[in-house]
């Protein structure tokens, strides 16, 4: 290299004319997501600071406050047009600003408050050397069944660090449907995925199973992640840059003015297609998609129940928005290339799920292999390209997360010596023994059957419905079909709380403080309401249907 190169490079580098120029923040608009960051942070200054008696009543009221009031913050942005007319990029590009993320980022917050109380309970098991005990472990670095895990339960120690990080968690959710660049993207998947690895090891009981599933759910987790990043850079390779808005003008061919090296990129169809393949690969391995679920129902066991909840709910929004955002605002330019590949996904999810999980023995599985299912009716809507197919995604999404942390909450409340008695010979005649409990989870699981009158019906009607309009006919008698097998195994297991005998030691349903109550009352409401009346949320949804580019 000789000394003139270097030369040249050096005065290009020191030209003061490119200055750096300081970023513009639209803080106003990026609001709710700094608010819940911020509690996050003040959490993990509680734990330092706070003494341990009153740490648990401080963390859960700076969480309710700033979760209510990130949500307050996303009816403001929506009720002053920002999903609608004024809906456009925030923070130089990062993030996109509009009804969509508003949706899905109002649904998150809700879904993370219901979630909390659900964390919060503490009247669950009977308290421990005169401490009430929570679901989560006393001290999560004590070996299991070591002397120290015992001393760390005798002192009445707690992980409240939980509420820190299910608030980083919601805050990388609020980001992930609204990233407006790749980067963003994958620093949002990150922010909430690694939250959830440490909360699914922190289970009170059952320890090792927990742990189990928490690494399990890194390894693939950390696998998916790498794939995505793979993607990013082959993409970024493609258009020579990673915001969407660059790569989609890339991929339609409507490059203002095409630089040398953009068009040697550009005709190797390689690089897009393998990178677009990869990204969205990440994105099915967090919704839980057939090829990509098997660690689905093993987190979703082994995890304590209200993470498994919170997660279940709150992760499917997140990832649906994300890949709602990169096929329809990215990728449209290759609709032809990934609907077929979609096709094949959602028939295989459906069934996949729907099939096996007529073979569960085990409540939580039994959700899991469900929540596949589910997966596979929602990718329905999303193949539909439409806008209809979007506002269908949105709505089911709202509906089917209330009833998923409803669920998880009431399988919480059955309990045994062992603590929660999850395997399904135990809830035989829970419907004798406690009516109300079983009469609750008999609508969540209608809900999930998609039985009129409730939610889960008005979701995959209207999923199905976008579907045939946006020419997936087939895809919709294969997604009723496996809604018929999937009632078979919910129905069954209402026929086993109301019409089978109650084994004399079987298990006993704990009376809950007021927060799981709620927690389920609101899953309960939300059923009735969206299933009975379903028009305003519909409207709401095809409104916020709109991506901005």
């Amino acid at each position: 290299m000789s000394a003139s190169v270097v030369h040249s490079l050096w005065t290009t580098a020191a030209d003061p004319i490119s200055k750096i120029d300081a970023p513009k923040i639209e803080y106003g608009q990026l609001s709710p997501t700094l608010i819940v960051v911020g509690a996050a942070i003040v959490g993990v200054l509680i734990e330092a600071v706070v003494p341990r008696k009153a740490r648990y009543y401080t963390q859960v009221f700076v969480c309710v406050v700033a979760l209510v009031a990130a949500f307050a913050a996303v009816v403001a942005l929506a009720a002053g047009g920002y999903a609608t007319t004024k809906a456009g990029i925030a923070a130089m590009g990062a993030i996109a600003v509009d009804g969509p993320a508003l949706f899905l980022q109002g649904t998150i917050l809700l879904s993370g408050l219901v979630g909390l109380f659900t964390f919060a309970e503490r009247r669950l098991d009977p308290a421990a050397h005169g401490n009430r005990v929570d679901s989560f472990a006393a001290q999560a670095a004590s070996v299991p069944g070591s002397d120290s895990e015992k001393a760390a339960v005798k002192a009445g120690f707690t992980t409240t660090e939980v509420f820190p990080l299910l608030m980083f968690a919601v805050a990388g959710m609020l980001i992930f449907p609204a990233a407006n660049d790749l980067l963003t993207l994958f620093i949002a998947l990150e922010v909430f995925s690694l939250p959830l690895y440490l909360m699914c090891a922190l289970a009170r009981r059952k320890r090792l199973m927990s742990q189990e599933a928490a690494v399990k759910y890194f390894l693939l987790g950390a696998f998916a992640s790498a794939f995505t990043l793979f993607g990013i850079a082959l993409l970024y390779g493609y258009a020579g840059s990673v915001s969407y808005a660059a790569i989609a003008q890339v991929v339609d061919g409507t490059v203002p003015d095409v630089s040398p090296a953009l068009a040697d990129t550009m005709g190797n169809d390689a690089l897009l297609l393998v990178g677009a393949a990869m990204i969205v690969m990440g994105l099915l391995f967090k919704v839980g998609a057939v090829p990509f679920h098997m660690w689905t129902p093993d987190v979703y066991q082994g995890a304590p129940t209200p993470v498994t909840g919170f997660m279940a709910a709150a992760t499917k929004v997140a990832a649906f928005g994300a890949l709602l955002r990169l096929l329809y605002v990215v990728l449209p330019g290759l609709r032809w290339d990934w609907r077929p590949v979609m096709w094949g996904v959602a028939i295989v999810t459906m069934l996949g799920g729907a099939i096996v999980a007529i073979t569960q023995t085990d409540i939580k599985r039994l959700l899991a292999y469900s929540s596949i299912a589910h997966a596979g009716f929602i990718l329905a809507g999303v193949i539909a390209t439409t806008p209809s197919g979007v506002s269908s995604v949105l709505f089911y999404l709202g509906a089917y997360s209330f009833v998923t942390i409803g669920a998880f909450a009431v399988v919480t409340l059955v309990r045994d010596a062992g603590g929660e008695a999850t395997h399904l010979s135990k809830w035989a005649g829970l419907g004798r023994r406690s009516p109300l409990v079983a009469a609750v989870f008999a609508v969540f699981l209608l809900a999930f059957a998609g039985i009129p009158l409730t939610s889960g019906f008005a979701g995959k009607f209207a999923v199905f419905k976008a579907a045939a309009e946006g020419g997936a006919g087939p895809l919709v008698v294969v997604g009723v079909i496996s809604s018929a097998i999937a009632a078979f195994f919910y129905i069954r297991v209402i026929v086993l709380m109301f019409f089978s005998e109650p084994s004399p030691e079987g298990p006993t349903v704990a009376v809950p403080s007021p927060l799981t109550m709620t927690a389920i009352g609101v899953g309960v409401a939300v059923t009735l309401v969206l299933g009975v009346a379903p028009q305003y949320f519909l409207d709401l949804a095809s409104t916020a249907g709109v991506f901005v580019r």
